[in-house]
């Protein structure tokens, strides 16, 4: 049994770390589309690519209010919610059965 409570254990600390660099994915968006980036530039255009599938059904439900986007931010709560409950869920299972 150890070796999947191990399994689950590598799988929360993965989890947890591609949440985390999500985060700083739709941060560094949120933060570049302050200054009107170039559309063209490879790395405005893969921050767009990763981020956009997340933001638009956001988008759809959260107006637009005085020109601010919100939709980053929710996203952001919603990553903060599942690290806090899937991430250590399967830590904690991970944990009692060993």
């Amino acid at each position: 049994m150890f070796v999947f409570a191990n399994l689950l254990s590598a799988l929360a600390q993965l989890l947890g770390i591609a949440l985390n660099i999500y985060m700083w994915i739709i941060i560094i968006r949120a933060l570049i589309s302050w200054v009107a980036p170039d559309p063209y530039n490879p790395i405005v255009q893969l921050l767009y690519r990763a981020t956009e599938p997340v933001l638009r059904p956001v988008r759809r439900f959260l107006p637009v209010a005085w020109g601010i986007d919100f939709s980053p931010v929710v996203v952001i709560l919603g990553i903060i919610f599942l690290e806090q409950f899937l991430v250590a869920s399967l830590r904690d299972l991970a944990w009692r059965l060993r």
